[in-house]
């Protein structure tokens, strides 16, 4: 089975940027891109500079702002509001209403606007949802990861890197691109309001996970991002070199 291919076969670094204010210059040392599929900068001039560019969609959840919320809402699959992001709904995954509007809809539309390819986000929380109520929720994991093959099914040109997601991640790995590992060795506390270090065993199991994703696609490209107060120098270039000791592409 051929594997999803990056547009830069080595990446040395990559970005996340969900604003618009930085002109697509700050962007020319990246090797992949991440943006908000709504706002922001020149998609083609980063691309210009080398960059492979990708659109951020989010699967497991749908915030207020976005230009689809409204519809989503009007389906009837949303869930209950996320306690830490406010504004923001988990969405039915299981929902053929929600399958037909990512591939039909959503995945079209960051397309059509230059991305490469397409970041997926919050398929934690399909996962967590069935955890938490193994009845109510059943069959939430499975779809996600359906979803994910199908949207790669669907669109076989387009790159794909999911963020996180690790209980589903063997069902998917020959089916994407690259995956991000965040809140791998440090993490924020959104009720400390701070970065602090996972657990051991937290840690353990996701590099584990994420190396174990390599003899499935030999191909795959593994990213990390911790966090770290940046104005912590020494700190922040030990989790750069833990992480690229394990073999992974890292931001702090």
């Amino acid at each position: 089975m051929p594997y999803p291919a990056l547009g830069n076969s080595n990446p040395k670094n990559w970005v996340v940027y969900y604003h618009n204010e930085l002109p697509p210059s700050a962007f020319e040392d990246y090797d992949i891109v991440v943006f908000d599929s709504e706002h922001h900068p020149s998609i083609q001039s980063v691309q210009a500079a080398g960059a492979t560019v990708y659109g951020y969609i989010s699967l497991g959840e749908v915030e207020q702002y976005r230009s689809h919320f409204e519809a989503v809402k009007k389906d009837g699959i949303l869930l209950r509001e996320n306690v830490n992001w406010p504004g923001s709904y988990y969405v039915d995954m299981r929902s053929r209403a929600w399958t037909e509007r990512v591939i039909y809809e959503l995945v079209p539309e960051i397309l059509r606007s230059g991305f490469d390819g397409i970041f997926i986000d919050t398929l934690d929380n399909p996962i967590e949802l069935e955890q938490e109520d193994p009845v109510k929720y059943r069959g939430m994991a499975d779809a996600a990861a359906m979803l994910v093959r199908t949207i790669a099914a669907e669109f076989p040109e387009t790159k794909i890197i999911v963020n996180r997601g690790y209980e589903i991640l063997p069902q998917i790995a020959a089916s994407i691109t690259g995956v991000l590992g965040e809140s791998v060795y440090t993490t924020y506390d959104f009720e400390e309001k701070r970065a602090k270090p996972t657990t051991k065993d937290d840690y353990t199991y996701q590099v584990d996970m994420l190396k174990s994703l390599k003899k499935i696609n030999p191909d795959l490209i593994v990213m990390t991002l911790d966090y770290w107060d940046i104005s912590d120098t020494q700190r922040v270039r030990e989790l750069y070199a833990k992480q690229r000791s394990n073999g992974f592409l890292p931001y702090v």
